[in-house]
């Protein structure tokens, strides 16, 4: 008992000393700690409203406990299966686009032309800077089956244009696609970045041992991506139900709303609209629970079948 005693006051006087030295870079943690603590971590009492009947004029602790009485009230509401499936359909949608940003860095690695590949790049990174409001706006303005670019294309024809952002068949195409198209650029940069720290010399080996290009994209870049590759996808996956509020918010209508109501868009009608506070916190507290689950069961077998992994 007395050595473990001794080895822990050893362990502290360590630590306290590295601290000690390092006492500058500390410091410049500091802000972004506290930040961190104001921002995220205090706020995280809120959640005791999921479990009680709240009320403004009594507050969090004083409102009285309710268990899991809005649990309860969201699994057995019609609104249950509709806001998972809805979820799940765009978020996996999107899962399968995941590849395209890492097609395109490959695609900008192999440009030897210097003047082209920064036209190129820059061209796929512009989209990102729109912001969402008006991305949809323009989406309105192509794709209205009245007075849009697609409706009169169709005119010239003599057909009739369909209208697509009020199609519950084609919202979660209409909402991943766009999204690619505005990101995919943007994504790719870190892909870009990996690729940078690829060796020359291995490419010339590879050429003077007579590999094609294709064969040097796949045992020399292929290999150098996947480490990212595996990270973001682990980090995409752990936001399965995470779909976002804002653009899917925008898009939505009378016409698509069987297959646009997501649960972040029915947590705002119900919370902000609504005023139902602890229904709308045990939503978002189910959602954050089992994006959370999934995080840390893809990083395990992430964890398992290769090297890589958060944590």
């Amino acid at each position: 008992m007395i050595l473990k005693s001794s080895q822990l006051t050893v362990g502290m006087r360590h630590s306290l000393g590295r601290i000690a030295r390092n006492r500058g870079l500390y410091l410049l943690l500091l802000p972004a700690v506290v930040l961190l603590l104001l921002f995220s971590y205090k706020p995280m009492y809120g959640v005791l409203i999921a479990f009680k009947d709240y009320s403004p004029a009594l507050g969090i602790m004083e409102s009285p406990w309710a268990g899991f009485k809005y649990f309860e009230k969201y699994f057995n509401s019609y609104q249950f299966d509709i806001t998972i499936k809805n979820t799940l359909v765009i978020s996996l949608y999107s899962i399968v686009t995941f590849p395209i940003p890492i097609a395109l860095a490959l695609m900008i690695n192999q440009m030897r032309v210097n003047r082209f590949k920064s036209l190129f790049q820059t061209v796929t990174y512009m989209p990102h800077f729109i912001s969402t409001v008006v991305m949809v706006g323009l989406l309105l303005i192509l794709f209205s089956p009245g007075n849009g670019l697609i409706g009169n294309l169709f005119r010239l024809f003599g057909a009739e244009a369909p209208n697509l952002m009020g199609s519950t068949q084609w919202f979660s195409s209409m909402y991943v696609w766009t999204d690619v198209w505005q990101h995919a650029g943007w994504d790719s940069i870190i892909y870009i970045a990996a690729l940078s720290a690829v060796d020359p010399s291995l490419y010339e080996a590879a050429k003077v041992d007579g590999a094609s290009r294709w064969q040097r994209i796949r045992y020399i870049d292929m290999p150098m991506l996947l480490p990212t590759a595996i990270t973001l996808l682990i980090l995409r996956v752990g936001g399965l139900l995470g779909v976002g509020f804002e653009k899917v918010y925008l898009m939505q209508n009378n016409l698509n709303i069987s297959a646009s109501e997501v649960i972040a868009t029915y947590v705002y009608k119900i919370g902000m609209l609504s005023s139902q506070y602890s229904f709308s916190s045990a939503i978002n507290l189910f959602n954050t629970v089992i994006n959370f689950v999934l995080l840390i069961l893809v990083n395990q077998m992430a964890k398992k079948y290769s090297e890589n992994s958060l944590w």
